[in-house]
């Protein structure tokens, strides 16, 4: 993964004031944190940090008084209402480090004939290193048939990941296609049983 340059300020000026004046001027606080080291609160620029935040996982160089600094996002407020960035925490990390992420599944490939793929784990938690963060783990379903289930001790994981996921988590479940048939049938089934309970449970008519 490549990383992403964000210029940042020194912030000095705090509070909920301060924060929506750096807002206002289309700037996002923040705060760096990590390794012992003291928070640093700084201002990073609006646009480009909202860029490079659409990748999970997203490491950024951080450049600040003339040094760098390799960080990753550990949380990121946004506006409920316009999902715009009001806040991002920070934490630093080394090269050659290895860091547990949430990395996003994807499934690839088409299963048999007549079966419905379902995602049940949209990210796996690995170990990995801070500069090789995959931006996905792809599951391949080619060919399998229905009742096939993949947990997430089977999937393979990009070279120097290590699976912090518990191994017998389903990801990915293979299930056997409905046909419209079947299921009109089933329901004719249950409109009939529901119509016999009715009648039986009807009170018989005086004479």
């Amino acid at each position: 993964m490549s990383e992403n340059k964000l210029v940042a300020e020194a912030r000095t000026a705090f509070g909920k004031g301060a924060a929506r004046k750096i807002r206002r001027d289309h700037k996002v606080p923040a705060v760096l944190y990590g390794h012992g080291t003291d928070p640093v609160h700084i201002t990073l620029p609006g646009h480009e940090t909202a860029l490079a935040l659409k990748h999970a996982n997203a490491l950024l160089s951080i450049e600040l008084d003339g040094g760098s600094q390799l960080a990753l996002a550990k949380d990121i407020q946004r506006d409920p209402v316009r999902s715009v960035i009001e806040h991002v925490d920070l934490v630093i990390v080394r090269r050659g480090e290895k860091v547990s992420v949430d990395v996003p599944v994807h499934v690839q490939g088409e299963a048999g004939p007549e079966t419905v793929v379902t995602l049940d784990r949209p990210t796996l938690e690995v170990l990995v290193e801070a500069t090789a963060i995959p931006e996905a783990i792809v599951v391949s379903v080619e060919g399998l048939s229905a009742g096939t289930q993949i947990h997430a001790g089977a999937v393979t994981l990009p070279p120097g990941a290590e699976l912090v996921t518990d191994a017998d988590t389903l990801v990915v479940n293979i299930a056997g296609q409905v046909s419209q048939e079947a299921l009109d049938a089933e329901l004719g089934e249950g409109e009939g049983a529901d119509a016999s309970e009715s009648a039986a449970e009807a009170p018989a008519s005086a004479d």
